[in-house]
């Protein structure tokens, strides 16, 4: 548009009455979230530039494609932009990422999203792990003082997938078994008296030394109070790497006692479960494969650690991501 025409067309403006400035906003909305989206990359990727390739830092710039900047690499010659090697690489529509973001903050399902950032629901399924990929593995460094442990247990879904290993269930069904068997997923979940949490599926049916070995010893700091409940799989792997360890017979109908650095219990880590129970309730059945997601994306919003959109997008792009 000329200017003179678009300066005729701007002071016509504020005649217009609240439906058509609606019109005019609408149209306008992906272009300011995408210049908004592609400041963001730009800013954050500068500082800590480099070739997703080799991991050369020295490159020059090389054209544009599809709204951002292209990088040649000095040493392999290789090109590539600020989202290669990021989970974000290839995902279009980017003027819309950041009102997608708010709609993951809020824990949209996938069609309430889609219809909210009009997009199609196999595009917001699919951006919705894409940007909980890095989430997952967000955790914190060590739990300290005292530490609470437990499993909790769903049912195992196989939802999506296009070949059974199993009879069908309709409507998610229920386990053939009552009790713990190999038809539940067995999520751990670890947490201290500071509101650290980390979190794991460790298989099918109940939890044994050798997954706590795996999941659970990395991030046990070594004057750390274990306590968990009267499982004897976590007395064993306590023993064996010289934990304390303090267990309490909930199916006794033991709940509190006191204890050298503080009360004895588990009812933090259970409190956890029940928030996790309900939060997944809204989304109908949880595939298996994804669960991982789904518990990253649940311990980032119940520590309150990403207040915004462009948070949330710092963390997908792998920018705040602690690699362990």
């Amino acid at each position: 548009m000329k200017a003179l025409r678009f300066t005729k067309w701007f002071a016509a403006l504020p005649a217009l009455n609240g439906p058509q400035r609606l019109r005019v906003l609408d149209p306008l909305r992906p272009a300011a979230g995408l210049h908004q989206v592609l400041a963001l990359i730009a800013q954050v990727r500068s500082t800590a530039r480099c070739c997703p390739h080799c991991r050369c830092e020295r490159w020059h710039r090389h054209g544009h494609s599809n709204d951002l900047q292209r990088y040649r690499c000095r040493a392999c010659r290789r090109t590539f932009n600020d989202l290669t090697g990021t989970p974000l690489a290839g995902l279009r529509l980017r003027g819309k990422w950041l009102d997608y973001l708010d709609a993951l903050r809020a824990s949209r399902p996938v069609r309430a999203a889609a219809d909210g950032v009009k997009v199609h629901r196999n595009t917001a399924f699919r951006w919705r792990h894409r940007f909980l990929d890095r989430v997952k593995a967000d955790r914190p460094e060590s739990l300290n003082g005292i530490a609470e442990a437990d499993e909790m247990f769903i049912l195992e879904s196989q939802k999506g997938s296009r070949k059974l290993d199993r009879p069908a269930r309709k409507r998610g069904g229920a386990a053939s078994r009552r009790g713990i068997s190999r038809e539940l997923d067995c999520i751990l979940v670890a947490r201290d008296r500071n509101r650290q949490t980390i979190d794991a599926v460790v298989g099918r049916g109940p939890v044994s030394k050798l997954q706590l070995e795996r999941h659970l010893l990395p991030f046990l700091d070594k004057d750390v109070l274990l306590v968990t409940d009267a499982n004897a799989a976590y007395r064993v792997f306590a023993r064996a790497h010289g934990i304390a360890h303090q267990a309490v017979n909930v199916s006794a109908g033991e709940r509190v006692r006191p204890g050298p650095k503080g009360a004895i219990h588990v009812q933090n880590v259970n409190a956890y479960h029940q928030r996790l129970r309900a939060w997944l309730a809204p989304f109908h059945g949880v595939a298996s494969r994804y669960l991982p997601n789904y518990l990253g994306w649940r311990r980032m919003l119940d520590g309150e650690k990403i207040t915004s959109a462009d948070q949330l997008l710092r963390l997908a792009i792998g920018l705040i991501h602690n690699e362990r």
